[in-house]
């Protein structure tokens, strides 16, 4: 016997009295082509005041549309005890804060230990038969909201409100640098990059990315915490276009800030840096801006994969910042991205909802640490 999700239903107002039933599916109730051939393959996919008729059959005032969708389940995931935050959930959606480092859906290589493991676990431990249909990704290291359909008719609508633009995702990003102007539009296109293809990258040939960023905080000059819109929502966006104007996302191991390239390949920058003799001096002479900050060169003490060291000759202000990046990328083990805003208008009830959760703890302790790094 099928089973089926509760029924969504729909009366037939005065003004739309004689209208054909597929009218009312399409135009009111926002039913897809796709959804509509699913629904008229079952019994009660499509019911006219509690009967199975067919969608060319015209309607009455005070008639009772009803469509239900059967019941599924993701049988190719494994179900997994894996605790996760819940922000919100009803019979169409479920919202999650979902943890830096977890994985949204199973990939090759990653079969288990994702949000989707625990999220078929919980429904199963529950009783529902649900299948996983996240309607947007968040990257492994990036935290924050997320939104899961529980049917097929929620993830069509809120995927057509994203593809609309009005859904409205807003990011919290601790970066490199202060963006200039403090708040302005990153208009970049985004395609692979052809030598390294799991990297993305702004190039002319690439699809429309849209970004708007606003500088909610400074810290000196060293860091800023950003507020990002996302007008479109490529692989990486956010990551890619904020290293492309120069202020990429501390802890992102992959857009990494500019100044790694003055390094010799296969290295990494250790925290030393080697002072010759009357560089504080210098150093001192040219913050009081008696000094040009070029010219001179000092060491930067270079760690090598199997532990040795190597010195590499940098302008006096590119070894102090490039010191500096590296000490704030080491402070946190992953990019400093947290989704905390997701606001859309819910796919049946049509109210409008938003959905915010605060940063991590990890973000937090960075956020301090900017703090008060800029106070000395």
């Amino acid at each position: 016997m099928t089973s089926y999700y509760p029924p969504i239903s729909y009366n037939v107002p005065p003004s739309e009295d004689g209208w054909l039933l597929k009218t009312i599916l399409q135009k009111r109730m926002d039913v897809s082509r796709k959804l509509l051939s699913r629904l008229k393959m079952t019994d009660l996919g499509i019911t006219l005041n509690g009967e199975r008729v067919y969608i060319s059959v015209k309607v009455s005032s005070g008639d009772l549309v009803q469509i239900r969708m059967e019941e599924e389940t993701s049988e190719d995931i494994l179900p997994q005890p894996i605790p996760f935050e819940i922000l919100y959930e009803d019979g169409h959606l479920l919202v999650v804060n979902k943890a830096a480092g977890m994985i949204v859906h199973p990939t090759h290589g990653h079969y288990t230990e994702t949000l989707a493991n625990g999220v078929v676990h919980y429904w199963a431990e529950k009783g529902e038969r649900v299948r996983f249909r996240p309607v947007h990704r968040l990257d492994r290291e990036t935290s924050g909201v997320l939104v899961i359909a529980k049917n097929p008719y929620s993830h069509q609508h809120i995927s057509e409100q994203m593809i609309a633009g009005t859904v409205d995702k807003r990011y919290a990003a601790c970066v490199h640098g202060v963006p200039a102007p403090r708040s302005g539009d990153i208009d970049g296109p985004i395609d692979r990059d052809p030598l390294e293809p799991h990297r993305r990258i702004v190039t002319p040939d690439g699809y429309p990315s849209l970004t708007r960023y606003e500088v909610k905080e400074v810290y000196g000059r060293a860091a800023s915490l950003v507020e990002l819109k996302l007008e479109s929502g490529r692989t990486h966006q956010i990551r890619v276009h904020m290293s492309s104007i120069g202020c990429p996302l501390i802890g992102d191991g992959m857009y990494r800030h500019p100044l790694y390239g003055r390094l010799p390949e296969g290295v990494q920058l250790g925290t030393e840096l080697i002072q010759p003799s009357g560089a504080q001096l210098e150093e001192k002479k040219r913050e009081a801006g008696l000094v040009p900050p070029y010219g001179e060169t000092q060491g930067v003490r270079l760690t090598l994969p199997g532990g040795e060291t190597q010195e590499a000759k940098l302008s006096p202000a590119e070894a102090a910042q490039l010191t500096q990046i590296a000490e704030l990328d080491a402070s946190i083990p992953r990019q400093a991205l947290h989704a905390v805003r997701l606001s859309f208008r819910h796919p049946v009830t049509h109210d409008d909802l938003v959905f915010e959760a605060p940063l991590p703890p990890d973000m937090v302790l960075l956020q301090e640490k900017l703090r008060q790094s800029a106070i000395r």
